[in-house]
């Protein structure tokens, strides 16, 4: 019996022995796993860290932007203000009665003029020629060479005498 006591003894060794193998080799696997696993966490952070970056330049960025934009339409408000002002201490009706061909020179020559503004403002040169049908006023802005046109107007406003 004594050799049978043996014998078993030997085989729980050798199972304890094998058991351990495997779970060495077990963990040996998880650890393989896990080191592919925390390469890819590694990459994943990394991109996180870089994406979070440029969302912060993006938000400087912006928020430069923002307030340069604010800037221009407190610039905007205020030219309106100034306008609505100017107009309110105007009285067109009674320029209109006095002398039309004046105030329409005056008004044509500062629309060419504002139209010109806006065209240089948005990345033109502003040096578009004035249309044939503004009057030539002294003195109105219009800057016109053009003394010896035609009306080619289209404006049903306007009549032809015979």
């Amino acid at each position: 019996m004594f050799s049978g006591l043996k014998i078993a003894v030997v085989l729980l060794i050798l199972g304890v022995a094998g058991g351990g193998i495997f779970y060495v080799k077990q963990l040996q696997s998880n650890l393989k796993i896990m080191a592919l696993n925390n390469a890819k966490l590694e990459t994943a952070v990394e991109t996180s860290e870089k994406s979070i970056a440029l969302l912060k330049e993006d938000n400087v960025r912006l928020n430069n932007l923002s307030d340069q934009l604010s800037k221009d339409l407190q610039k905007a408000e205020a030219y309106g203000d100034n306008l609505r002002n100017r107009l309110r201490q105007l009285d067109l009706v009674q320029d209109a009665i006095r002398d039309s061909k004046d105030l329409e020179g005056r008004m044509n020559g500062a629309t060419a003029k504002l139209w010109r503004e806006l065209e240089a403002a948005t990345g033109g040169d502003g040096s578009t020629p004035l249309p044939n049908w503004v009057l030539d006023v002294p003195g109105a802005g219009n800057k016109s060479s053009n003394s010896d046109r035609e009306d080619n107007s289209t404006d049903s406003s306007s009549s032809k005498t015979d």
